[in-house]
C-alpha cells in the first residue's frame, strides 16, 4: 500500500519492529509536518524536492483562499491535480500570517526579541544654511517578547501497525499537523481580540442621513461607513510614526468571523446610491480575511480593521519539531512535537474593532 501523505513510502515494506524502519517513519513525519510552515525547515531548506513540494502546497493554499466556497469546476485545469494531491490534508488557518510581521528566528540563539511600543519620534524639518540637522533618538517604551514553548503529542497504538491500519495512522498524522498549526494561529488571533476598548469603532450613521432602516442597503451603507471610519482612524492615529501610511498605498486587513462574510461583501460593494455599484461608498483599500478562530466575547457581532505588519510582530524561534519513543507500558509509539514562538502588538492603534449594530 502506497502512502497518500508520505513521499515514496510503501507500507507493505514497513516493519514496526525494525528500529531503522521506525526512524525512517519519524523522518517521513517530520518532512510531512514541515511542508506547510511559513518558513522552510532548516533540515530540508536545501532539498530541491522539499522546495518543490512547498511551492505546490502554497499554490493550492492560495488558490483555495482566493476561491473559497467554490466547486472544483471553478478552478483552472492546471491547479486541479495539485488540489487532488493535497486536498486530503486540511489546510490550517494561516490568515494571521498576513497580519503580523512574521520573522524566522530559528537560526538565532535567543530567548526572545525586543520591540519599541509606540513611535519612532523621527521627523524632518526645514534646515537653514549653516544649521545642523536635528538627530532624533527612537522614542517609546521597550518591551521584550519572550518565546514560549508549545507542545502536543501523538500516540500511535502499536496494534494499528500490527493490524495494518495505515489509513488511520495517516489520518492521525494529518490531525496532528493541523492541530499544531491551528494552536499557533489561535495565539495570535487572541492577541488581536485582546486589543483594548479604546480601539472600538461604533456602527456609523448612514449616508444620506435620511436613509431608513427599511431601505435597501441600509446595513451595507452603515457598514461601509464604519470600514471607512476605522481606516481613517488608523491613518490619523499613526500618521507621524514612520509607517508611511496613505489612503492610496495602504491595504487594510478586514479580519472577520465567518458569520459576517456575506455582510462585509455587501458593504464593500455597495454604491453611493445604494442600488448601484458604479461608485462605491468605500474610500480605502481592504483585503478581507475570514476565519473561524475568533472566539472572544461577541465575536460574531464585530470585526477588525487592521494596518498589517509594522508594530505587529511575531518571531518563530523553533519549527514544529518531533521526537519519537515507544512506551512499553501502554504499547504506543509516541510522537511529541514542540514549537517555540512569541509575538506582540506594539501599537494597538493599528487595530480597530468595528461594531455591526
Amino acid at each position: 500500500m502506497k502512502s497518500s501523505i508520505f513521499k515514496r513510502w510503501d507500507w507493505t515494506k514497513f516493519d514496526i519492529n525494525d528500529p531503522a524502519h521506525r526512524v525512517m517513519l519519524t523522518k517521513q513525519l517530520k518532512y510531512f509536518l514541515a511542508i506547510p510552515d511559513k518558513f522552510p525547515n532548516a533540515l530540508y531548506a536545501h532539498v530541491k524536492a522539499f522546495q518543490a513540494d512547498r511551492a505546490e502546497y502554497q499554490k493550492v493554499a492560495e488558490a483555495l483562499k482566493l476561491r473559497a466556497f467554490t466547486t472544483a469546476a471553478d478552478f483552472p485545469a492546471s491547479i486541479l491535480p495539485l488540489i487532488e494531491k493535497f486536498q486530503q490534508t486540511t489546510f490550517y488557518d494561516d490568515g494571521w500570517e498576513s497580519i503580523f510581521d512574521v520573522k524566522d528566528l530559528a537560526s538565532q540563539r535567543r530567548n526572545g526579541f525586543a520591540m519599541l511600543d509606540v513611535a519612532s519620534g523621527i521627523a524632518f524639518a526645514k534646515t537653514q544654511t549653516g544649521e545642523k540637522a536635528k538627530v532624533y533618538q527612537l522614542q517609546g517604551e521597550k518591551s521584550f517578547i519572550w518565546f514560549d514553548r508549545y507542545s502536543g503529542g501523538l500516540n500511535w497504538d502499536r496494534t494499528l501497525f500490527d493490524d495494518e491500519e495505515y489509513v488511520t495512522i495517516e489520518d492521525n498524522a494529518i490531525f496532528y499537523r493541523n492541530a499544531a498549526f491551528q494552536s499557533r494561529a489561535a495565539v495570535y488571533y487572541a492577541l488581536i481580540e485582546a486589543v483594548g476598548v479604546a480601539q472600538n469603532i461604533a456602527w456609523q450613521p448612514p449616508t444620506p442621513a435620511a436613509l431608513a432602516v427599511t431601505d435597501r442597503g441600509y446595513n451595507a451603507v452603515r457598514d461601509a461607513n464604519t470600514l471607512n471610519a476605522a481606516a481613517l482612524n488608523i491613518i490619523n492615529n499613526t500618521l507621524n510614526r514612520g509607517y508611511g501610511v496613505t489612503p492610496g498605498n495602504t491595504t487594510f486587513i478586514v479580519l472577520a468571523p465567518m458569520q459576517l462574510q456575506g455582510r462585509l461583501k455587501q458593504a464593500l460593494s455597495v454604491g453611493l446610491d445604494v442600488g448601484s455599484t458604479a461608485e462605491k461608498h468605500i474610500n480605502y483599500n481592504f483585503q478581507v480575511i475570514i476565519t473561524p478562530m475568533l472566539s472572544g466575547a461577541g465575536f460574531a457581532t464585530q470585526y477588525y480593521v487592521i494596518l498589517p505588519k509594522q508594530k505587529m510582530k511575531v518571531g518563530l524561534r523553533m519549527d514544529l519539531t518531533t521526537f519519537a519513543d515507544f512506551d512499553i507500558l501502554s504499547y504506543v509509539d509516541t510522537q511529541v512535537g514542540w514549537m517555540r514562538h512569541g509575538g506582540a502588538i506594539g501599537d494597538q492603534q493599528q487595530v480597530q474593532r468595528c461594531a455591526i449594530a
